[in-house]
């Protein structure tokens, strides 16, 4: 099949590589569209050491898997966290950190920049008719996004602050504009204002953010200059989350945390039911942000467009069976 391939930092194309076979318990998908995101681009500068397939974030269809199983044909989005489901952290409910766990893509389980994939059954989700695929394939960047408020509470009286809106953090804003807060995001090109005038939400320039007034930041960059941003802003007893990953080490003042005792909040995979949701009520459109897609035969030139600053969305989509 053909596939990306990822082996000492560096991304090559490759069309012989066999077709996975699942495992029990898991099925075969094929891949209908993938979306290259920011931690696709800091895979390949070493964010985690990874031989194989990147990618995670895909809608495609069951084509295989237990003889007994309703789901062959299925369009589906999956769960990227692969979990044993026996460990301490399993059994107390804390899947998503499994002590055992793989994870689609960037830890030990080949990804979906594939004509091909496998996931365990129990991690997939069906897709509503109604949404398309190019919606569809924001479904797991949008439960992260979700995640936010399954860790803490946004009440429309908090003054809420995004720094970032790049892709994860337009889908970031999108969800929060939900709750009613008094929301603002720091934007540096005009594209991210217009994505988010689209959703009446007010922008500032990273000089206009005045500092400790915030209840809330979201620090959504993935770059050293937005996580000092952050803490200027959130105020004393505020709460600060972290939805970037950064390659290499970061330098941070911890003794202000302290002082000014600041929650510090790290979120990443969120819940999936809840994203489709939205996706199929029209609550939430993230198609504007594509900015284009590719053949799987084109990626390494897919993956230099989405280095590019400034751009949104870059899909990828492999040849039709």
């Amino acid at each position: 099949m053909q596939c990306l391939w990822l082996e000492n930092l560096k991304l090559s194309y490759r069309d012989n590589v066999p077709v996975p076979t699942p495992h029990p318990g898991e099925v075969l998908v094929r891949v209908r569209l993938a979306g290259i995101c920011s931690t696709d681009l800091e895979m390949v500068q070493g964010y985690y050491p990874f031989i194989g397939i990147p990618g995670h974030e895909f809608v495609g269809n069951v084509v295989d898997g237990p003889t007994d199983s309703n789901w062959i044909g299925s369009r589906v989005v999956g769960e990227i966290n692969i979990t044993c489901g026996e460990c301490e952290a399993c059994r107390a409910g804390r899947n998503t950190h499994c002590e055992r766990r793989t994870v689609l893509g960037i830890l030990n389980h080949h990804g979906v920049f594939a004509e091909y994939l496998t996931l365990p059954l129990e991690n997939l989700h069906r897709v509503p008719d109604s949404i398309p695929d190019e919606a569809a394939v924001f479904t797991e960047p949008l439960a992260a996004a979700l995640e936010i408020q399954q860790q803490i509470s946004v009440h429309p009286t908090d003054r809420v602050l995004v720094i970032g809106a790049g892709r994860l953090g337009q889908l970031i804003a999108q969800t929060l504009a939900l709750t009613g807060c008094d929301l603002k995001v720091v934007v540096r090109r005009y594209r991210q204002i217009e994505l988010l005038e689209a959703y009446q939400i007010q922008s500032l320039a990273p000089d206009e953010v005045k500092p400790q007034k915030w209840d809330v930041v979201v620090e959504a960059t993935g770059s050293p200059q937005g996580l000092i941003l952050a803490r200027q802003a959130v105020r004393p007893r505020g709460t600060l989350v972290l939805k970037s990953t950064y390659h290499g080490d970061t330098q941070f003042n911890f003794s202000s945390i302290v002082v000014d005792e600041i929650t510090l909040v790290g979120s990443r995979c969120g819940p999936f039911q809840p994203a489709l949701r939205l996706l199929e009520t029209g609550q939430i459109d993230p198609t504007p942000m594509i900015e284009t897609s590719y053949p799987l035969s084109d990626g390494i030139a897919a993956f230099e467009r989405a280095a590019q600053p400034g751009v949104f969305k870059i899909l990828l989509k492999p040849p039709v069976p």
